[in-house]
């Protein structure tokens, strides 16, 4: 009877410790909550990837969408509990809808360190600080060469001095961000082309549709509106009283239509006249911040 007391209690404190143990043991999995205001939809082909750097390498944290109010398709997401403990850093990035690339995109938006449990994210330090930023721009049609549509073009070029110098005071961007300035025009927001370089021709300065036939203008960003106007409008045309805009460009780009970011705008003066200097003030949105918590 002893003995097969004693066994009992062998297995009674076997059973015990089992269950201690299996109480103890920490979850496979956590939580991160991700709190973001001021991103786009990005349409059809093209999704949003959270990724956290582990040990100097990115991880996966799950892709979402974003409608057009502005809300997240999801804003929790389940990852590994032991990489997230050593994470330093989160990452979102814009990555095309049907991605097979297991790393990040080069279109970075949004970036931060981790401070215990929470990372303040931001797109200043990822995508450019445009805290600092100005612009001057010009009307002007050179691409023509006619005197009697001068306020039909704009350049991005301050010739306040007698001279034409370069009329954008812009950070570099990452690689996979352009810069693109635009005309909106009866609530139509038209390209002058992208660059990267405002000291230098935008990236279509030869084969714009809009320009006229004599040359490609000047060494720097800019756009006459002399022909083949898009539908609805007019060209060519007057540029007083319209708004102009410079924005942040994800490249490849997701839209005919301008980004997000937009550091610089202004709308020009209802008296302005041509080849003189107007200085833009600030953009509406020059820098997307949120949060992420584990």
């Amino acid at each position: 009877m002893r003995k097969i007391f004693l066994g009992v209690l062998a297995v009674t404190a076997l059973a015990f410790t089992s269950c201690s143990d299996d109480d103890t043991t920490a979850p496979s999995t956590s939580v991160l909550n991700v709190n973001i205001n001021g991103l786009e939809n990005l349409g059809a082909n093209f999704k949003y990837e959270g990724w956290i750097i582990v040990n100097g390498a990115p991880v996966t944290t799950g892709v979402f969408t974003v409608d057009d109010s502005g809300k997240l398709s999801k804003t929790s997401f389940v990852v590994s509990s032991a990489q997230l403990a050593v994470a330093t850093k989160f990452v979102l990035s814009i990555e095309p809808a049907n991605d097979t690339d297991p790393k990040p995109a080069d279109t970075k938006i949004l970036a931060g360190d981790f401070t215990s449990n929470t990372a303040s994210i931001s797109s200043s330090g990822i995508v450019g600080d445009f805290s600092k930023s100005a612009g001057k721009y010009i009307l002007a049609t050179p691409t023509d060469g006619m005197a009697n549509n001068e306020r039909s073009g704009v350049w991005f070029l301050d010739n306040s001095s007698g001279s034409a110098t370069t009329g954008l005071i812009l950070p570099t961007l990452s690689a996979g961000w352009k810069y693109e300035g635009w005309v909106v025009m009866n609530g139509t927001p038209v390209s002058t082309g992208t660059f990267t370089d405002p000291a230098k021709a935008d990236d279509n300065a030869a084969t714009s549709t809009f320009k006229g036939g004599m040359g490609n203008g000047p060494g720097y960003p800019g756009e006459d509106y002399i022909q083949n106007a898009p539908t609805g409008l007019t060209f060519p045309t007057d540029l007083r009283g319209k708004k102009i805009v410079i924005s942040v460009e994800p490249d490849p780009d997701n839209s005919t239509k301008p980004f997000v970011l937009k550091p610089l705008a202004h709308d020009v003066p209802a008296d302005a006249v041509d080849h003189k200097a107007y200085a833009m003030g600030n953009g509406p949105v020059s820098a997307i911040t949120g949060t992420v918590t584990r």
